[in-house]
């Protein structure tokens, strides 16, 4: 088991290749801040250097999961510096510099993009409210599992603000355009049956239960699987189901194939053949084949 004691807004804990990155402000019903952004963006660009890695769960500490962004802090409660007058064209071609990083981009944007550019599967096991920013961030992880005390909302209709944390890519790709629209029109808070009817959550699980499930589906993900393969599907999944033909994925999917056989899949065939669990050595920080990134 292994923990880190270099976060104040949330917790790493890694067992047996799951990582549990806790949101553990449990006072404030895990409200999202600066500082969690940071640590969050930090953390899953951590995961993806560190074989030790296999899959990330996503919790919260307390009775919550996120109860969205805290707004009670002094100054702009999102973290923004309001005295800039950002164009898109900032957003371009200043995309690194601090004071577009720090006083213009989104919070919750840079999180989900370092959860979409992680090489490990990514599940949220949402154990209570889940509002704001504490839905949309979910929304990049791969899967999603539900306490059957969770409450989940796309509220900011109620509040005069636009969606954020790169939702407007996310959710209607995993819910459908329409109810999308309606959840993000009606910011109504939702049980976890109704996010599990619309599609955005797996499964719903008694409260006891929740981690432990999420805990075996990511085993199932992880157990005996090359995480080169892994960490090449999880993004060919997310890129080529972007492209508006299958050409690209084509030629994606042949450079994939053709490199992966040279490596694990040779043991892959030679274990399957043997009726034996396969002895996967490459890693996904050191082995990943010379046409990734190919974005």
């Amino acid at each position: 088991m292994t923990t880190s004691p270099t976060y104040t807004a949330i917790d790493w804990l890694l067992e047996d290749r799951i990582l549990t990155i806790t949101l553990n402000r449990p006072d404030q019903l895990n409200s999202f801040t600066p500082t969690m952004a940071d640590e969050l963006e930090a953390a899953f660009h951590r995961a993806s250097a560190d074989d030790s890695v296999g899959a990330v769960v996503v919790t919260g500490a307390g009775r919550a999961f996120c109860a969205g962004m805290d707004l009670s802090a002094e100054g702009n409660v999102f973290g923004l510096e309001e005295s800039q007058r950002p164009t898109l064209t900032d957003l371009v071609e200043r995309h690194d510099d601090p004071a577009i990083v720090h006083g213009v981009r989104d919070t919750g944007g840079r999180v989900t993009l370092a959860i979409h550019a992680c090489t490990k599967p990514v599940l949220a096991a949402i154990n209570g409210p889940a509002v704001g920013i504490g839905a949309t961030m979910t929304c990049a992880m791969d899967i999603r599992l539900a306490s059957d005390r969770a409450r989940i909302g796309f509220v900011f209709g109620k509040i005069g603000i636009v969606p954020e944390a790169c939702s407007t890519w996310f959710l209607p790709r995993i819910v459908g355009m329409a109810q999308a629209l309606e959840w993000l029109y009606t910011a109504d808070i939702m049980t976890a049956e109704d996010a599990r009817v619309g599609g955005l959550v797996r499964s719903v699980h008694p409260a006891d239960e929740l981690l432990p499930a999420a805990y075996a589906l990511a085993h199932r993900f992880v157990d005996d699987r090359s995480p080169v393969s892994t960490a090449l599907i999880r993004q060919m999944i997310y890129r080529n189901s972007a492209q508006d033909d299958p050409l690209p994925a084509h030629r994606v999917e042949s450079l994939g194939v053709f490199y992966t056989s040279l490596a694990d899949g040779k043991e892959g065939v030679q274990a399957f053949l043997a009726k034996r669990p396969p002895n996967f050595t490459a890693r996904a920080s050191s082995d990943m084949p010379p046409f990734y990134p190919w974005w």
